[in-house]
């Protein structure tokens, strides 16, 4: 997929077991140059990215790269130029069907059950985002207590199920060429069977010049079988 003046896509790393264990989004280091601007009539543009075919499945369906020039709300904590990195358990046409508007509202913001939010997250008020979900954010983050954004890890909801999960991270964090890992902490359950990260990672690549985006540490969360059924779970 083009990006700026470079190229973006998704790569799976695996075990000896041929079980995936880190679920990446690399970009060429030309994607960081050339990017769009914010005009008055586009403040985010969208790059959708699929899952090479040749992985083992993941349970994740797609990836959707978005870049914000100015950042989105809050003010003065995210309004600097950066990633958001949606990582979809729920089809392109599920999550382009949702919305927060009309009949499906109330539905739509349903609050998920404590089970499924990681200790100490909360979703604020106003996180709502069309074709995207509501978003449950880590106010320990270092944003919130004046250090500056420079990348964090959200959950995503929508009618009470987790739908994804978004690393976000700076552009000027980027460019500085980390190699990071952050653990993160995990809900008792999911809504859907995949393997989710424990963690999620920012690196470049100085070889292949190339930066990644990266979930870590995936572990497998199967969707219990209803009492007196036959079939397997998902995943």
């Amino acid at each position: 997929m083009a990006v700026g003046n470079g190229t973006a896509r998704v790569i799976v790393a695996t075990n000896d077991r041929d079980e995936p264990t880190v679920l990446s989004v690399v970009l060429s280091a030309a994607a960081l140059q050339g990017l769009p601007e914010a005009s008055p009539s586009q403040a985010v543009w969208v790059y959708g990215l699929k899952l090479p075919a040749a992985a083992p499945d993941t349970g994740f369906s797609h990836v959707m790269l978005d870049w914000n020039p100015a950042g989105h709300p809050p003010a003065d904590i995210y309004t600097v130029a950066h990633f958001d990195v949606h990582f979809y358990v729920i089809d392109e046409a599920a999550q382009n069907a949702i919305t927060f508007v009309g009949a499906d509202r109330e539905a739509a913001m349903q609050a998920p059950d404590q089970a499924l939010m990681a200790s100490g997250y909360v979703i604020p008020p106003d996180t709502e985002v069309e074709r995207m979900g509501i978003h449950a954010i880590d106010p320990a983050g270092g944003e919130f207590h004046g250090q500056g954004f420079s990348h964090t890890f959200i959950y995503g909801y929508h009618k009470g199920e987790l739908v994804f999960v978004e690393p976000m991270v700076s552009l000027a964090f980027l460019q500085s060429e980390p190699e990071v890992t952050v653990p993160v902490r995990v809900p008792e359950r999911y809504s859907f069977g995949a393997w989710y990260p424990t963690g999620y990672g920012i690196g470049f690549d100085r070889i292949n010049n190339e930066y990644r985006i990266d979930l870590t540490g995936l572990q497998r969360f199967r969707v219990p079988v209803p009492a007196g059924t036959q079939a397997a779970s998902s995943h």
